[in-house]
């Protein structure tokens, strides 16, 4: 039964790849858009970071091309303006906690990619990171150092 149950997993994954998994690119995009406006401004050089980090992840290369990386990463911006869009976003990522923990983790790190553009982080991204981190239930000190 194990055999069967190992394969019947990996067979869903493969079809999720192909799918679409829009509960990841969601919670990706989400990540990334609460820290790119954790200092309440748009900076291009934190979307184009984001924009890399989602097209070079495999679950999200795999899926979609980069039109809907971009048109996902800008929702989320938009959202991302005001505290009941930064909680939506916040229950997007909410929505994989339960995924593996290497799902959770290019999620935290990808928005971590972005909050250090630039040389460093500043508390504002810090505050989001952490929040993003416990709610994946992730060691954020773990991950950053």
């Amino acid at each position: 039964m194990g055999l069967l149950q190992d394969a019947l997993t990996r067979f869903g994954r493969v079809v999720k790849s192909y799918a679409g998994d829009t509960a990841f690119l969601h919670a990706a995009c989400s990540a990334a858009a609460n820290v790119i406006l954790a200092d309440a401004e748009i900076d291009e050089d934190e979307i184009e970071i984001a924009l890399t980090d989602l097209g070079n992840n495999p679950i999200l290369h795999k899926s979609y091309g980069v039109l809907k990386l971009e048109q996902e990463l800008y929702e989320a911006i938009a959202r991302s303006k005001s505290r009941a869009g930064r909680m939506e976003n916040i229950r997007y990522v909410a929505a994989i906690a339960d995924r593996p923990l290497e799902q959770r983790q290019d999620i935290f790190l990808i928005a971590a990619d972005v909050a250090d553009q630039g040389g460093g982080i500043s508390e504002l991204e810090h505050k989001v990171l952490d929040e993003l981190a416990e709610t994946l239930g992730l060691e954020k000190a773990a991950l950053l150092g």
